[in-house]
This record gives structure tokens, sequence and C-alpha cells, in this order.
């Protein structure tokens, strides 16, 4: 499947204007990733809370290079001020004023209900402060899928991006809060121009052990798949780390599957788990993870505040492809 302009972020291109990686890295996944979303109309974002210089500066770059119309919600004063000590021109932005962050999440939110935004960009909040308004029961974005978030890694010397969930929102998902998990992932795999998505239920072994419940849950996963509860991609598990992604290793273990080896979804037992995944391979294979929140009503761009420009603006592109998908009726929610 491709993005909704027939091109695919797969194939090499070279985006308009993207600031070079600052690790020393060639991050040509998230280049692509870039280079497709530039191909399509910038979407109204509403930025919560963009009172520090890195969380504002990115919102206006990815203005720049086209990725996004933003509306800058929070405290006026604080962000004028932010926008003033970096010397940075916001100016031709809306801004939307709010007390606190608190209030902004809720502002900002409400900009959705109105028709008024098709993303929202986390800034310099916390992440529960931002979902707590969007899970509100009455005023919230909720929809019939569990919120979930995805990963996405350029990780050096793997061919193509590697989607890891759930690291960052559901702590210790139930079976059946990760039928959502995956199949948000799996939509979001084909948004992205994935041929297929090969899923990999993460867990220490490749067997089926009844004292290690997360193998249960994982061979549970591929039956459900098996019978149409999980639809669109092809899952195997459990399997292990190494499993997953090296054709070697499954091949010692005598694994004959399309997912082992091959992996490009990666579903994780539990959030410490998929934060540790992520973290180890930021930090010791120079990967870059770009991070978004699926199952409400619109994408969620959540970035971490230590997060470095190219992983801000990677955030956005697959906002913007979302929303793209969105406008041909893609079924992702």
């Amino acid at each position: 499947m491709t993005t909704p302009s027939g091109t695919s972020p797969i194939e090499p291109s070279n985006p308009q204007g993207l600031p070079p990686a600052p690790d020393g890295f060639h991050h040509e996944k998230f280049e692509r990733l870039l280079a497709a979303a530039q191909r399509q109309p910038a979407v109204t974002t509403a930025v919560v809370h963009p009172c520090d210089e890195v969380s504002l500066a990115g919102a206006i770059e990815a203005a720049r290079l086209k990725l996004i119309v933003p509306i800058l919600v929070g405290p006026s004063t604080r962000i004028h001020q932010v926008a003033a000590n970096a010397a940075i021109d916001i100016r031709e932005f809306e801004i939307v004023d709010a007390t606190h962050s608190h209030d902004a999440a809720a502002k900002a939110v409400g900009l959705v209900r109105a028709g008024r935004a098709e993303a929202l960009m986390k800034g310099s909040l916390h992440t529960d402060e931002l979902l707590g308004a969007v899970v509100a029961r009455e005023t919230g974005l909720r929809t019939a899928r569990r919120i979930s978030h995805c990963f996405i890694m350029d990780v050096p010397g793997q061919p193509n991006a590697l989607i890891i969930s759930d690291a960052a929102v559901n702590i210790a998902p139930t079976l059946e809060e990760k039928v959502d998990i995956v199949q948000n992932a799996i939509d979001l795999a084909h948004v992205l121009g994935a041929p297929e998505a090969r899923v990999a239920i993460l867990s220490a072994a490749e067997t089926v052990n009844p004292k290690m419940p997360s193998t249960l849950e994982a061979a549970a996963l591929c039956k459900m798949a098996d019978r149409g509860q999980i639809t669109g991609g092809l899952l195997d598990g459990p399997l292990a780390l190494d499993n997953a992604l090296s054709p070697e290793a499954a091949a010692v273990k005598k694994i004959v599957s399309p997912v082992a080896g091959r992996a490009n979804v990666l579903i994780v037992p539990d959030l410490e788990a998929g934060n540790m995944l992520a973290k180890s391979l930021s930090f010791l294979a120079g990967a870059d993870g770009a991070g978004v929140v699926l199952g409400a009503r619109v994408p969620i761009a959540l970035t971490s505040r230590a997060d470095v420009l190219l992983t801000r603006l990677a955030s956005c592109a697959v906002i913007v492809l979302i929303a793209a998908a969105r406008r041909t009726r893609m079924d992702l929610h």
C-alpha cells in the first residue's frame, strides 16, 4: 500500500530543506518519510504548550518545511518570550492564549472538536497532561479504539524503519488492549507505505511457555489474526528479538515464517520493555525514534523534551501522512 499521492516513503528521495542529522549518521528512512510528507498538503496542527525553545522551534521549522500549519496553544506571554529569546519569528502564526499547560491541552482538543485542527503536537508539557484532555469522556477525542503509542525508529543498518508499540502510553496492556495496539501499528505501517506489515509479538523466547504470560498472549494474538479479529498484517509470536530481526537467528532456531527475521513491526509485552528497547536502539545503535499516538480522532505527534529537531520533524511527517490517509477514507482511527 502506498501513501495517498501514490508514492511510498520506502522509495529514496530528498526532502527540501531538511537539517542535517546531528549525530553523524545518515537517517535515510526519516529523510524519505519527510519527502513523502512534503508531497501532501500541510496539516493544521494545534501545538500544545510550546513554551520552550526546542518545542517552539520544532513547530516553526515544520511550518517552514510546509508540513504543518501550526496553531500555538499556550500562555501567549510565555510563547512570545521564548520566541524573542530564541530569535524565532512567530508573527504569521495564530496563538490561542491559555493560562497553563492543562488549559492549553483542553483548548487544543477543543480546536480539534471544532474542526479547526486535524492533528495535535505535544510541546513542553507532560504526556499525561495532554492525553488526559484527549481521553476525557465528555470533551475528549476518544474513538472505539484503544489509544496507543508507536515509535517509528530509523535504525542505522536496517533497510526499513521499525515500528515499536507500545512504549509510552499503555503500561501493562491486557490481551484485549493488545488487539488494538497491534491493529493501530498495522494500520500505521500501511500509511507509511510498507508493502506488508510483518508483526513480531515479542517475548524472551520463541516457544509458548505457560509460565511466561507474554508467550501465551503472543500465541493468542496470532490465532486472533487467523480468525480475522486482527486484519491487514502477518503476525508471528512469540518471537525473541533476535529471531524477529535476524534471518540467521531464525534459521538457527528453525523458525519458518514470513515474519521471523523480517519483522517491521515489533509489539512489546509492556511499556517498560518497549521503552528500554527504543532507548537501547537510540543510545547504543544511533537510532532516532519519531513518536505518534493513535486511536484518537486525530493523530498526535508525541515528542520528547530530549528529541533533536530531525526527530520532531519526522513525528510531524507521520501525522501529515496519517491525515492525508484519512482524507482518502483509509481506516486509521
